[in-house]
């Protein structure tokens, strides 16, 4: 392994683009944030190092033996984070990077590309959630932020035009937005000066901040020699891998999916494991309301599947042998955990209210267990099988019995699987683990404490599903409160006339199970704010629609006026109480 001459970044940058670097199928996937882009710039423009990269040069004789990608271009935190497959039918040697690819793809994406992340109050499956931002460099003052000295930042060409707009009490400019990658435009230095004047800069009392601040993105992208690299040589894979586990110890961590996704595709023999996992988590990520699998959740159902015998998480259980199985396999395999997430979405859940990937094993264990039937989420040859399914998976999920070494749950329900054919064996689960830690039966206490669930917890929806079992809880349903929650405040409930000794009992019990209630869309927004009491003349003046409603919500014979509260809410509680015993006793 030998030292090489320093590159510059434009050098580098205009290779990425020719696509002579390339990253090996061992590499994970870009995983930095604008954040830790927005200082690595920071770093180039204060002359800090940023450490030296790792080339591998593999011949074009021996590059038809491995797999290679190009580097990630515009990242997009939904549909576009993996990196595309490279063509190396040319005629040249390939040089793939081994270290140092979180960075060289931010240099890139900061300098070229585009970076995409969810709004923080949109929905993840909205496309407008996922707006398109550059590399911005502000000018005019350094970074507002201590631990850095420039204002690098990822923005939205509408965000740059509203801020380059802002004007301080002298009535001067407080940004001037600069976009990072126009700096190739500059052909020699002097033309900086060109963009003070072009955008009357030259004036301004932060004119020589400016010139430093663009003279210095010149000189560290144009013109210093950053990049220092080792080149490494061999084609002996075995030598690589190591090589690139031990140099990956550091920076953003490989994690174990990552090492182990590493070994996989390195021993696969016909499929290329990381397209074919990239391409699996996709598809099942966009079942339903969307889904959040990720790569470790599908490896580890892969040993527990294949029936091996230790299904711990650790490289050792990722050997040639194993890895050769679960590629003979893998359709099957992922056909059953795929099964396994339909069913979920079919009952009402998704990436919003499930606490533990874990769960789909089991349930992929027992499809593939009775051949997957293609008709199991659906034929009513099955309709026992989901009833028990969902029963254990509700359990499992208001008990907690994933928070903790999950090992200790799947090798014993595998084997209670195993040994009771016919169908899932819901009830030998919980007579296994009665009166463990991990114990899904329900008690008269436990049933009691699920009235304490609270309004904005994810335990709501699951409870939900259980009292209404009616609702599909993929379409467009939402949580009420049955007294309004803005009329529960201190000075409205006097005003109400609420003793003042009972004040803070509504105050405290207003977001509370007993005040909730599953409703449509639209009758919710009908309903708004006014007093249930009301509401209810209005909606139902049809008395035997108002007794249906009563008894799809557990709404108590009692009087509904807004100063009966307390007495309502005890009453529905022990309706509430009875039906989840029903169901989960």
């Amino acid at each position: 392994m030998a030292y090489q001459t320093a590159l510059t970044i434009e050098s580098v940058i205009k290779d990425i683009e020719a696509k002579k670097y390339l990253l090996p199928s061992i590499q994970r996937e870009f995983v930095w944030s604008t954040k830790q882009i927005e200082k690595l710039f920071d770093s180039l423009m204060m002359d800090y190092p940023i450490n030296a990269f790792l080339f591998w040069k593999v011949p074009k004789e021996k590059a038809k033996e491995f797999s290679f990608y190009e580097f990630l271009r515009d990242y997009h935190q939904r549909t576009g984070r993996h990196n595309p497959k490279a063509n190396i039918s040319g005629s040249n040697d390939i040089i793939a990077i081994l270290d140092g690819q979180q960075r060289m793809t931010s240099l890139y994406i900061g300098l070229k590309g585009s970076y995409a992340y969810k709004i923080s109050h949109k929905r993840w499956d909205n496309p407008q959630a996922y707006p398109a931002r550059k590399l911005y460099l502000n000018v005019l003052a350094e970074s507002e932020d201590s631990d850095l000295t420039y204002d690098f930042r990822f923005l939205t060409a509408s965000e740059v035009k509203s801020m380059n707009e802002q004007k301080d009490p002298t009535g001067n400019p407080v940004y001037f937005w600069y976009l990072v990658g126009d700096i190739f435009d500059v052909k020699e230095e002097f033309e900086i000066n060109n963009i003070l004047f072009d955008n009357n800069l030259n004036m301004l009392p932060q004119a020589k901040f400016a010139n430093k601040a663009l003279f210095k993105l010149f000189t560290v992208i144009r013109r210093n020699q950053t990049i220092s690299y080792y080149l490494e040589e061999s084609t002996e894979l075995d030598k690589v891998l190591n090589i690139f586990i031990r140099v990956n110890s550091g920076g953003t961590i490989l994690s174990y999916s990552d090492l182990l996704l590493s070994f996989a595709t390195a021993q696969w023999k016909e499929k290329d494991a990381r397209e074919e996992l990239n391409k699996f988590m996709d598809e099942v990520n966009l079942i339903g309301r969307g889904f959040n699998v990720g790569k470790d959740i599908i490896l580890k159902s892969c040993l527990v599947l294949s029936g091996f015998s230790d299904i711990s998480f650790k490289v050792d259980n990722f050997n040639r042998s194993n890895m050769l199985v679960i590629e003979q396999n893998w359709e099957e395999l992922t056909n059953a955990f795929r099964m396994a997430v339909e069913l979920i979405s079919s009952f009402g859940y998704s990436r919003e209210n499930i606490t533990s990937n874990n769960l789909i094993i089991p349930i992929a264990y027992y499809i593939k267990s009775i051949d997957s039937p293609a008709n199991f989420v659906t034929s009513s040859v099955y309709t026992e099988d989901r009833r028990l399914i969902k029963k254990w998976f509700i359990a499992s999920l208001l008990n907690r019995v994933f928070s903790f070494m999950p090992d200790g749950l799947l090798k014993p329900v595998r084997t209670i699987i195993d040994n009771n054919p016919g169908k899932f064996p819901y009830d030998k689960i919980a007579d296994y683990f009665r009166g463990t830690n991990r114990d899904i039966l329900f008690t008269d206490d436990s049933i009691d404490n699920l009235l304490w669930t609270k309004y904005g917890t994810g335990d709501l929806l699951i409870v939900s599903s259980v009292l209404y079992p009616w609702a599909d809880l993929k379409n467009n349903f939402h949580i009420d409160h049955i007294y309004p929650k803005s009329k529960f405040t201190t000075k409205k409930l006097a005003k109400k006339g609420v003793p003042e000794d009972k004040i803070s009992y509504y105050i405290e019990n207003v977001n509370y199970l007993g005040n909730l209630q599953l409703l449509e869309a639209t009758p919710n927004k009908e309903k708004n704010n006014k007093d249930f009491d009301e509401w209810l003349k209005e909606t139902f003046p049809n008395p035997d629609q108002l007794k249906a409603y009563k008894e799809k919500h557990f709404i108590p014979d009692v009087d509904l006026s807004f100063g009966n509260f307390e007495e309502f809410l005890g009453a529905r509680e022990e309706l509430i109480v009875a039906a989840l015993k029903k169901e989960l006793m």
